[in-house]
């Protein structure tokens, strides 16, 4: 990984340098536009309204319009503000880590120590895991002032880039003010959903099942052309679902779902120790066949001259 900035978190008089990498990666098939007709690229162009010149793009700056007057800032202009000089990624406060909302969360960031800073990195951190805090701050990245949170992770220290409060929209929905009346039978039955959907939470095991299908057709595409036949390539997976068009009740939705997971399973219970089973016997030693009784030698026939010297 490459370190996007450096910079240091600053609490009191404590200072310790870091590097700053991106936490996250986007692994989305890239697709561009095209002319349905024919397949060329489509190129945008930044043309000037005034002279209708296209502009290179070293040429453009950015502005501000109020509507009367356009202010043009450079990057110089932009680059002499205080908050983007600043290197600093300053605690404000340290606050019980359930208080922060993941609504909030962003983009997230791991942070490195220097190799100076190697100790009061390590303090930080096992800091934060100690009093089950989370360190609020603020920084400046990418021509922004961004708040964010230090959590850890593992054995690194993440800056995780938060919303301010006024970019978190509040849900105000009609419908939620509508008075329901659950019965406790309800209730039961969908705690016994949920009991039946029980797990550990393992992100290896899920994959990006359209990101994957999309990387097949191109794959399809690419070997058969455009005749290629979604059906066959991608068989049943093709087919629509059934939208929920049979109504159900609450309740009965909630019975059927509960018998579904729990023959769902149970199937693979009964699959996964017929697996084990197999794979037991597979590697048992070999049983030895008894040992067979050695037969026993009878005698030779006689032939006809012995039988008639034996008759003499």
């Amino acid at each position: 990984m490459r370190s996007i900035w450096k910079g240091a978190i600053t609490f009191g008089l404590v200072n310790v340098p870091v590097k700053v990498y991106s936490a996250t990666e986007d692994h989305d098939v890239s697709l561009h536009q095209v002319h349905a007709k024919d397949g060329g690229r489509i190129r945008y162009k930044r043309v000037c309204e005034i002279d209708g010149k296209v502009v290179e793009y070293a040429d453009i700056a950015k502005a501000y319009d109020d509507g009367d007057r356009t202010v043009i800032l450079t990057d110089d202009d932009i680059s002499s503000l205080p908050a983007e000089k600043s290197r600093e990624i300053d605690v404000v406060e340290f606050v019980p880590s359930d208080q922060v909302d993941p609504i909030m969360f962003e983009k997230a960031y791991y942070l490195e120590p220097d190799s100076k800073s190697v100790k009061a990195y390590a303090l930080l951190r096992r800091t934060l895991e100690e009093t089950e805090r989370t360190a609020i701050v603020q920084f400046a990245l990418r021509q922004k002032t961004r708040l964010g949170a230090l959590r850890v992770r593992g054995d690194v220290i993440m800056l995780q880039a938060l919303l301010w409060d006024d970019e978190v929209r509040e849900a105000k929905f009609p419908s939620l003010d509508e008075k329901v009346t659950i019965s406790a039978k309800e209730l039961e039955m969908s705690e016994a959903l949920v009991k039946s959907f029980e797990s550990d939470f393992e992100p290896e095991k899920f994959t990006d099942d359209y990101q994957d299908q999309l990387k097949e057709l191109i794959e399809a595409k690419l070997e058969k052309g455009d005749a290629v036949d979604t059906a066959e390539t991608f068989g049943e997976q093709a087919e629509e679902g059934d939208g929920g068009g049979e109504v159900l009740d609450l309740m009965e939705a909630l019975r059927r779902s509960v018998e579904k997971n729990r023959k769902g399973a149970d199937g693979a219970a009964k699959k996964a120790s017929s697996t084990s089973s197999r794979a037991a016997d597979k590697d048992a030693p070999d049983k030895k066949a008894p040992a067979k009784k050695p037969a026993t030698k009878k005698p030779a026939a006689k032939t006809a001259a012995e039988r008639k010297k034996a008759s003499a």
